[in-house]
């Protein structure tokens, strides 16, 4: 079985956050930090060369296929901001509702 190309990588979250060149994403980023940081207790780490993720979350799929991956992330991408692991909690449904299109 392959292994998961989305790994934690070692860089640094706070660099990666400093270079979004987007003013938008970069204040975006910048407060997502703080408001994942504060509710996971974790320091971000990058996953792969685009999310910064917070916690670990083990998965196990029905065929077997499992690994680790962020429990919540973000990436500011260039044309949108991603968010990731927003479905885990119970309330999630609800909420996301609220979120808008997703």
């Amino acid at each position: 079985m392959a292994e998961n190309k989305t790994r934690v990588t070692g860089v640094s979250a706070d660099d990666f956050i400093a270079a979004v060149e987007h003013p938008v994403r970069l204040q975006d980023a910048l407060r997502l930090r703080t408001l994942m940081a504060g509710l996971t207790g974790q320091e971000p780490e990058m996953w792969g060369p685009t999310i910064v993720g917070f916690g670990r979350a083990h998965y196990k799929y029905a065929t077997g296929r499992e690994g680790d991956t962020a429990a919540v992330g973000f990436s500011p991408r260039k044309a949108s901001l991603s968010l990731y692991g927003l479905t885990n909690a119970p309330e999630s449904a609800a909420l996301l509702d609220r979120l808008g299109k997703h």
